[in-house]
């Protein structure tokens, strides 16, 4: 009997349908992922999967065409990279949202960086998550004696 050990990586990569559901499970199996990779604290990360894939599914959709998922574990960071087939529709963030437009003020917010890049067919929207460690910070109780 041959005993297969599973290489561990650092590197996740996966391909959905461009629909609301597909943007939904890329959020799920983005979160497995980083359980099993053991980031302490994945909320920022989540948010910005959740966001980018949303994104993808909503304004990058082209019928019939898949959306990426991609992830990286650094050793301080997760790199998210969410690419689409739409190349001519790139994400620009606004000054004032309205009903919608909060997203990569998100983004912004919870990465160290972002930005899009093209492919050949298409664009990918990546980002940077820094990886907190365990624990909330900012706070913290003091010690009454």
């Amino acid at each position: 009997m041959k005993s297969e050990n599973a290489t561990p990586t650092s590197e996740f990569v996966l391909r959905l349908s461009a629909t609301r559901r597909g943007a939904r499970l890329a959020r799920l199996l983005a979160v497995q992922q980083l359980h099993e990779w053991g980031v302490p604290d994945p909320d920022a990360a989540e948010l910005v999967v959740a966001e980018l894939a949303c994104n993808a599914a909503t304004h990058g959709r082209v019928p019939g065409r898949d959306f990426e998922v991609r992830m990286e574990r650094g050793e301080d960071h997760v790199r998210i990279e969410v690419s689409d087939t739409r190349g001519e529709r790139e994400p620009e963030p606004v000054a004032v949202p309205d009903e919608g437009g909060y997203g990569l003020l998100l983004v912004s917010a919870l990465a160290t960086a972002w930005g899009v890049k093209a492919r050949c067919v298409g664009k990918t929207v990546w980002a940077t998550v820094p990886i907190r460690r365990s624990g909330r910070t900012g706070c913290f109780r003091r010690a009454v004696r």
